[in-house]
């Protein structure tokens, strides 16, 4: 099989680690490679202070690239956010966010990034309207699959049948590994008990879940107004029957919140990424927590692989540690978690 599969680390990782002040920018690249990876994602606006200016800046720009020679990495993805809501008596009308787009894609580019992410939220005519800017400084945008989006649906197929009429190289899709769930991550369930979950709460919950994946999950629909297609997808997914079986146990908010924590993850085919393949420019390989084993209990991360593998696939795999969020009540050493899973994805794609 012709494929080159290539390890990043989204900066996105080691969050807490930079919020305590344990690692600066520097840091975060250090333990990129210590890791074990060969590439680089980063949010400039959390990890660049004074965002955006210093980018513009020559000597920024020197250190950066000497930086990344240092720890021998190369960027793999620049993750963009359209912020459209930063007036308080209006949204950003088209013009203006396909500036921001463009600033973004110029930014990108001065850093040596070859793709910028971009959030399901960004209208399709943004995207449409920055497509000749991308062309032009040589960086691809690609629109995150995260859950509860997935690919071969007919939201992925609005954006497939933009690609066709434009005919566009520069504009894809970056697979989120949160739509690969089989199971709800176990930190999850462990934090849903620190909040008082009862062990038959879980239960209905986890059921509720398996079910959604052994049936096959009904897809959410493209919807300009994201917070409708998602309770629409909600429900379609049998979450008024879950809530009822929840609630019947009496108030408690443990059970509660692991209920509605339950739809932040998703199940899709591997399959998906096989037909699609021509048309993902880069992977958030997404994991919550990785065991001593090298085991990622909730992302079927095995058959993902494996799916890359089987289609061909030449790109980075980042690490998107989200597991912490769950975990600062007890402690998060997002390290530890961020090295091992680059050793399960190394043992993966080697084997």
């Amino acid at each position: 099989m012709n494929y080159d599969i290539k390890r990043s680390v989204s900066l996105y990782s080691y969050q807490d680690e930079y919020y305590e002040g344990k690692l600066d920018l520097e840091g975060c690249l250090r333990e990129t490679a210590k890791a074990g990876a060969t590439g680089v994602e980063l949010l400039a606006e959390q990890m660049i202070k004074k965002f955006p200016k210093p980018i513009e800046d020559e000597q920024f720009r020197e250190d950066w690239f000497a930086m990344l020679k240092k720890y021998g990495l190369e960027p793999s993805c620049y993750d963009a956010f359209l912020e459209n809501r930063i007036y308080r008596n209006r949204m950003l009308c088209l013009g203006e966010q396909v500036n921001m787009m463009k600033r973004d894609l110029y930014l990108a580019s001065l850093l040596g990034f070859p793709v910028i992410r971009t959030l399901v939220s960004t209208p399709m005519p943004v995207i449409e309207g920055s497509l000749e800017y991308a062309e032009k400084v040589g960086v691809k945008i690609g629109l995150e699959v995260h859950a509860p989006f997935s690919l071969n649906s007919g939201w992925a197929e609005g954006y497939l049948s933009m690609i066709r009429k434009t005919g566009t190289k520069f504009f894809g899709f970056i697979p989120d590994m949160g739509i690969f769930c089989r199971n709800l991550p176990d930190v999850v369930r462990d934090k849903a008990r620190r909040l008082g979950a009862t062990e038959e709460g879980l239960k209905i919950v986890d059921d509720a879940f398996a079910k959604r994946v052994n049936n096959g999950f009904v897809k959410i629909k493209y919807d300009l107004d994201l917070g409708k297609a998602n309770f629409e997808y909600r429900m379609a997914n049998g979450m008024a029957e879950m809530m009822e079986a929840v609630n019947a146990l009496g108030e408690n908010p443990g059970n509660l919140w692991y209920a509605n924590n339950s739809f932040t993850y998703s199940w899709s085919e591997p399959q998906d990424l096989i037909d699609n393949i021509e048309y993902i420019f880069h992977t958030h390989a997404k994991f919550y927590n990785v065991h001593e084993d090298f085991k990622e209990t909730a992302v079927a991360l095995p058959e993902v692989i494996e799916a890359f593998k089987k289609a061909g696939y030449h790109g980075f795999l980042s690490s998107e540690y989200e597991g912490g969020e769950h975990l600062r009540d007890v402690g998060v050493d997002s390290i530890t978690q961020v090295a091992r899973h680059q050793e399960a994805m190394r043992r993966l794609i080697e084997a």
